[in-house]
């Protein structure tokens, strides 16, 4: 059937190029932005005098109706319109007549797909921030839970520093608050309405905008109408953000699958989200930390895929715009479906304390402590530092730790070791000296709980 922009041409597209064309396929779930959209729109219309506000009334009624109608399931919206803005249109006008044709006046699809989107987006937002506080919220208590309880710290995926599980866990917290900045800030940009913007120039009649947008609960208007219908920095900025944060997921995904092997057994992951081996009975494999990482790729690809896109347009609307949203809205549904899960892994995950302290102990990772002991008792650093490099190898010789070396033993290297070694090397203690703001000693742990919650707030 002829098309509603049919004109210049016959509108009678080859069924190739239909399906080519059309992009209801994914854009039909922006139906409830682009009906309320339509709805500011008439009302903006009749409060200039460009229509009659009777027949911007029934415009609204009308678009109402038809909302409600595919809400309720009573309308299907029909795949073989070309896009969502298309199929409203064409139902309003079969409805209405002559009354659903005055709907597109001073607009353009151009302004209207920018505007539908920017609205989709950023409730998507929204959503996904509230996913993020609730998975910061679960690692903050869990931290909680483990703030006194020691883990090896980690460079080089080398054991270095005994630390408080409390304190690593909210590494994670921090980076994820950062994520509903970035998130916050990429919203506060995206909030700016392109309505009325037109096709590219703008339009011959007297409009408001601002009312318009204001009505939609936008903070300003495109003022370039040029930019308004052309940029897409909003899409690839959130694309950014997101790829972001599933790194972010990636990284900790990666350590819940160390943490969870048998060779370090730091934690053990519920049942219910893990997976058997078909032919090993034994396995529990962490599918859903490792789904998170890969996802995280996919996320990428979204954002390289939308940045290629738009690298060599011209301005003003191309069709090649149409690519922005299968990606956008591909890597939305991907980290909805990631951080509801990656919150209950981490809620119901059970924390194995004393293979955590038995793995700091055993890698002498409180050796800088001992050589800090010596220095305190007049040795010379360079020299404390050998001193207890050739303990530490005594210790492996012997099957030993250094907690378990006798005083005799240590003695027998230097007369300077005294009783108190041993409070000072205690792993606990070592955490504890740590005070400096930000560190790991229960005093720091428990300020960055707090510094959490009121951000959380």
């Amino acid at each position: 059937m002829p098309k509603m922009w049919a004109g210049r041409t016959d509108g009678l597209t080859n069924s190739l190029a239909d399906d080519f064309n059309a992009s209801i396929g994914f854009d039909s779930r922006m139906y409830k932005q682009d009906i309320t959209g339509s709805m500011a729109h008439a009302a903006m219309l009749a409060a200039c005098g460009i229509i009659d506000k009777k027949d911007a009334d029934t415009l609204i009624d009308g678009l109402a109706v038809i909302l409600s109608e595919i809400e309720s399931g009573d309308l299907e919206i029909d795949m073989s319109c070309e896009d969502i803005h298309m199929f409203v249109e064409q139902e309003l006008t079969n409805r209405l007549g002559d009354v659903g044709k005055k709907l597109h006046t001073a607009r353009s699809r151009n302004d209207q797909v920018a505007l539908d989107l920017r609205m989709y987006l950023r409730e998507e937002i929204d959503t996904i921030c509230g996913y993020i506080r609730e998975l910061i919220g679960a690692i903050t208590e869990k931290a909680e839970a483990h703030k006194t309880t020691i883990l090896p710290g980690y460079t080089h995926l080398q054991r270095a520093q005994p630390i408080a599980f409390g304190h690593h866990l909210l590494a994670y917290a921090m980076m994820l608050l950062r994520d509903l900045d970035r998130l916050a800030d990429c919203r506060g940009r995206m909030n700016v309405s392109p309505i009325g913007c037109c096709a590219l120039a703008g339009t011959t009649y007297q409009t408001d905008r601002r009312a318009e947008a204001a009505s939609l609960g936008f903070d300003d208007i495109c003022m370039n109408s040029l930019d308004g219908v052309s940029d897409r920095d909003f899409c690839a900025e959130l694309l950014s953000a997101l790829s972001i944060l599933m790194m972010h997921l990636s990284r900790f995904s990666e350590e819940i699958i160390l943490w969870s092997s048998w060779e370090f057994k730091f934690v053990e992951l519920s049942d219910a989200f893990t997976t058997g081996s078909s032919i090993m009975p034994q396995k529990k494999n962490p599918d859903m930390a490792e789904l998170v990482r890969g996802k995280t790729g996919r996320v990428y690809g979204d954002l390289l895929a939308l940045l290629t896109t738009l690298k060599g347009l011209p301005l003003a609307y191309n069709k090649d715009m149409q690519e922005d949203k299968e990606g956008v809205f591909d890597a939305c549904d991907t980290v909805k479906m990631c951080l509801p899960v990656f919150t209950g892994m981490i809620g119901t995950m059970q924390v194995c304390e004393d293979n955590m302290k038995a793995a700091a102990q055993k890698g002498f990772i409180n050796a800088t402590d001992l050589a800090d002991y010596l220095v305190k008792k007049g040795l010379p650093f360079r020299s404390a530092y050998k001193l207890s490099g050739q303990i530490v190898a005594k210790c492996i010789a012997e099957g030993k730790v250094l907690e378990t070396l006798s005083l005799a033993e240590y003695k027998e290297f230097s007369p300077l070791f005294e009783e108190d070694l041993y409070r000072e090397i205690d792993l606990s203690t070592c955490v504890e000296k740590r005070i400096s703001e930000g560190g790991t000693s229960l005093a720091s742990v428990e300020a960055q709980i707090e510094y959490v919650k009121e951000k959380l707030q």
